[in-house]
């Protein structure tokens, strides 16, 4: 479904990301690790086209798209839920809802689509005439991930879901990405809770200063002595 080859961005003289290779099969969970500052979230911005790659290619369903614009990334299928949840606060949840539906133009779809993120997300029901300002940070970011899911997308770009979230929200968020990911969507997962990722992944990567390290089935990692050291606290 999505492959990177190859791919390098850079930021002026600095390199970011330094010949990444990455495949994410349809249907999968696949993870993406690393440490603060390691380029994950440069990765997935690249993919998004808010970013540009200094070379190398990134094929959606064989097309390559790494020239695309942002517009028609999320025309393709692929919706992007932003590190640090990034909603609009003056406006209420059913407009940040709507705005995740800007492109389509199908009205009975929409309307199903509505109905599915309160059945993934009930409390955004509840308060879907509040401002999006006014929810909690785990609202915010049930709120995020139900805008993205606004586009309908076949690819979920997940960007940090767990940043500053209480764990019981933490919890709840990762266990709504595998029922998103149970309903058909592929879910491309950046975050820097390793356990919690790697628990729910299909296969993962270890990013390190801009370069795959490692990769492997997410249960294979998980069992590392490198990985437990490096990014499960032992």
């Amino acid at each position: 479904m999505l492959e990177i080859r190859d791919l390098t961005v850079s930021y002026g003289a600095i390199l970011a990301i330094k010949g990444v290779d990455i495949t994410v099969n349809e249907k999968e969970i696949v993870t993406l690790i690393g440490a603060n500052g390691a380029g994950k979230t440069t990765i997935i911005n690249t993919i998004s086209a808010i970013l540009s790659a200094k070379s190398g290619s990134i094929y959606f369903y064989g097309e390559e798209i790494s020239k695309y614009d942002a517009k028609k990334i999320v025309k393709l299928g692929i919706s992007q839920v932003p590190e640090g949840r990034r909603i609009f606060a003056d406006m209420t949840v059913m407009e940040n809802l709507e705005m995740g539906a800007y492109l389509r133009r199908d009205k009975e779809g929409i309307n199903a689509d509505y109905q599915r993120v309160y059945q993934s997300f009930p409390i955004l029901a509840e308060r879907k005439n509040q401002l999006g300002g006014t929810l909690s940070g785990g609202e915010q970011q049930m709120l995020t991930m139900g805008r993205a899911m606004m586009a309908r997308p076949s690819l979920l770009l997940l960007d940090e879901p767990s940043m500053g979230l209480a764990p019981i929200f933490v919890k709840e968020i990762f266990s709504i990405i595998k029922e998103i990911n149970a309903g058909g969507t592929t879910i491309f997962l950046v975050e820097q809770n390793a356990k919690m990722a790697l628990s729910i992944a299909d296969r993962a990567y270890v990013l390190e200063t801009g370069k795959i390290v490692e990769t492997g089935k997410a249960a294979d990692l998980i069992n590392m002595e490198s990985i437990k050291k490096a990014y499960l606290g032992g």
